[in-house]
């Protein structure tokens, strides 16, 4: 705890929820501020983003936030970047490369429960499962989603969205740029 906010630093493998679910229950936390989460599981993605759903407070990420720790973000009653000399990205998970007209709506309200459902949610009765298939909570893979950027400059703040595919490792800068995507205009920083 750092005065109303709540530190998350790491993965968000799952192995500290209980505490993240006390320290929200105590009331006293309005920001939950993820630092430098490079990932964790589908799993622990959906119990961090309920609780920060249940009690309705904020979200913000200074520096990086992957995977479980974007969709925990997008469960904020407001979302944002945090401020200063820092590049802050966030990289949400996708199955495919989203169309225009999904990115206007893909990570709001309900339409964020859906996309992490893709990752969680076990097959279907009849459905056929390979048994070389990784288990529902590890379907994503690392580096592959869509990034938003938000880098420091003389004159403010550049925000800039892109597709990557995995192939391009942590070399983000090998990743397309997606034209009229603005974090700010889709709903992914709220503020």
């Amino acid at each position: 705890m750092e005065g109303r906010r709540l530190l998350v630093e790491g993965m968000l493998d799952g192995s500290a929820v209980q505490v993240f679910v006390e320290n929200l229950r105590r009331g006293n936390v309005q920001t939950v501020v993820f630092v430098d989460s490079m990932g964790g599981t589908a799993e622990a993605a959906g119990l961090y983003a309920q609780a920060i759903r249940e009690t309705g407070v904020n979200t913000e990420v200074i520096g990086q936030c992957h995977a479980a720790c974007a969709y925990a973000y997008l469960a904020g009653k407001v979302h944002r970047f945090g401020e200063g000399e820092q590049v802050n990205a966030l990289l949400i998970p996708v199955g495919t490369r989203p169309k225009p007209a999904e990115l206007a709506s893909r990570w709001r309200g309900e339409e964020s429960y859906r996309t992490l459902a893709e990752f969680t949610e076990p097959p279907q009765d009849g459905e056929m499962v390979d048994a070389t298939d990784a288990p529902p909570k590890e379907k994503w893979r690392p580096e592959h989603g869509v990034l938003f950027v938000a880098s420091p400059t003389l004159f403010g703040r550049v925000y800039n969205t892109y597709y990557c595919d995995g192939s391009q490792g942590r070399d983000f800068t090998r990743c397309e740029l997606l034209a009229d995507a603005d974090p700010r205009k889709l709903g992914v920083i709220s503020d």
